[in-house]
């Protein structure tokens, strides 16, 4: 099981995925439908932030997926399965139940607030879903990985080994998602929360990255190689979904753009990121806490602004620094600093 080696791109990668989540987020705030799924509005929408989300959001989302994969991976080095399903429930589970209990009810309080809501207290998963949907998949992946992990340089090992080793796994990767999104045909492919196709695509993401880590290098000299050819395809999927569908391209032309824009990020970040440093040190331990608490400051970025005349781009550079510098200082000053919010953040 070639997981020895550290991952920095990997640690890079989901600091910068979790950056995204935050400004996708705060830009729904901007959109003219932002009411609906539950954000606190603008009266004045941006819409040409669609375009750049749009692009985003047939991917961020899975990338996460991909990397949690992998994380267990890694985290599978020195673990057998009982030590496994201990840690993840104390990084994971814990978590989510404090935040679908704790911080959720915040968030849902303020947007209640704004629009004069009754103001009761409610338990809400909100965005912590996507922890949900990990811990699900430790849970039934957990003995797949373990025996997979017992039979060092078996026939699962030789066989990823070969097949990504060559562009033909990437294809065979973005077969599987392709069939998933025919098969199961969602209404709007980017809906991943709460739905059986965002579970399934999750799930088939959290084991594919899963099988990169353990494969070693062959998966990576592979999307070296390739990763300029994956960024033209990504870049001509999502030209002929905008100019041809007008962004509404049917679910397996947008399962194909995913893939591509993910090999695409996880070969580029290989060849530039991978190396330790100062900064990553601190944001790959804070961007956990971050992605868990980052909704209260959203909202009360958009609770306090957005009621001003200011103009909407104006707001959204506001909201955008509220909101990340609300929760680095609550990160530093407070989550960092008490013990027992540091477990309840999933932190060692």
């Amino acid at each position: 099981m070639n997981t020895g080696e550290r991952r920095y791109d990997i640690d890079w990668l989901r600091v910068i995925a979790i950056a995204l989540l935050l400004v996708y987020h705060i830009g729904i705030v901007f959109q003219p439908w932002g009411v609906f799924i539950g954000f606190i509005q603008n009266f004045d929408p941006i819409e040409g932030l669609w375009i750049p989300m749009s692009m985003l959001n047939v991917w961020r989302i899975p990338l996460l997926f991909f990397i949690s994969g992998m994380g267990v991976c890694f985290s599978m080095r020195k673990r057998n399965i009982k030590m496994l399903l201990l840690e993840r429930s104390r990084r994971i589970l814990l978590p989510f139940i404090f935040g679908i209990t704790a911080i959720v009810p915040i968030h849902m309080l303020l947007w209640k607030a704004y629009y004069n809501q009754d103001l009761g207290y409610s338990i809400n998963q909100g965005h912590l879903w996507f922890l949900a949907n990990i811990f699900s998949y430790v849970l039934i992946l957990a003995p797949v990985f373990i025996l997979i992990k017992k039979k060092k340089e078996g026939k699962f090992y030789r066989f990823v080994n070969r097949v990504y080793s060559s562009p033909v796994g990437l294809i065979m990767i973005m077969l599987v998602f392709v069939a998933e999104a025919i098969i199961l045909s969602p209404e709007v492919y980017e809906t991943y929360s709460l739905t059986f196709h965002g579970w399934a695509l999750g799930l088939l993401s959290f084991f594919f990255g899963f099988s990169f880590i353990y494969a070693g290098s062959s998966f990576w000299q592979t999307l070296d190689t390739w990763r300029w050819v994956c960024l033209f395809m990504a870049v001509a999927l999502f030209t002929v979904r905008l100019s041809v569908f007008d962004l509404q391209a049917p679910s397996y032309l947008k399962a194909m753009e995913s893939n591509l824009w993910i090999f695409t990020v996880l070969g580029f970040g290989a060849r530039y990121l991978n190396r330790p440093s100062p900064a990553l040190s601190y944001l790959s331990k804070s961007a956990y806490p971050v992605y868990i608490i980052h909704m209260i400051f959203l909202y009360l970025g958009s609770y306090l602004i957005i009621p001003t005349y200011l103009p909407a781009f104006v707001k959204f550079i506001i909201v955008t620094s509220f909101t990340f510098a609300g929760c680095i200082v609550f990160y530093e000053f407070v989550i960092r600093r008490v013990k027992v919010l540091r477990l309840l953040f999933g932190l060692k």
